[in-house]
């Protein structure tokens, strides 16, 4: 027993390091934006160059957090379920067979929010922290 307390404070502490250090990671539009919910899968679609509209068949762009970013790394890890090894090797096949290209990406939050709220066909993820009335969430990764 004593010798598992000691394992649990020795550990419990780098699993609070882990820990992602967003609270709760979600996909917004501009609160205009013509669509109001989708999937897991329509998202992955979406920002993997799979699909380039909303399921109106309005025109969609994602905007995509800085690389190496802790927001980013749970957005493809929960919801695309790639690694970032696994994205890298992903873009560079598409790129070189002329698939598609990877989305822009925006170094913070708050300016992604800004940009998507301007714009009602653009896609992106920012914590829930960062929601106000000039977007609206479509999904909450999971």
């Amino acid at each position: 027993m004593r010798i598992a307390r000691i394992v649990t404070s020795l550990l419990f502490p780098l699993l609070l390091a882990t820990s992602p250090a967003y609270a709760e990671v979600v996909v917004i539009v501009a609160a205009n934006a013509p669509v109001s919910g989708l999937s897991a899968a329509q998202v992955s679609d979406i920002f993997l160059s799979k699909s380039g509209t909303f399921p109106d068949g309005a025109a969609v762009v994602p905007i995509d957090q800085a690389d190496g970013s802790a927001i980013r790394l749970e957005f493809y890890r929960k919801t695309i379920g790639k690694t970032p090894e696994l994205l890298k090797a992903y873009w560079s096949k598409m790129i070189f067979t002329g698939q598609g290209e990877p989305p822009r990406e925006i170094a913070d939050s708050e300016k992604i929010k800004k940009l998507i709220a301007n714009n009602p066909h653009y896609i992106g993820y920012i914590d829930r922290s960062g929601v106000d009335a000039s977007v609206k969430i479509i999904m909450v990764v999971h």
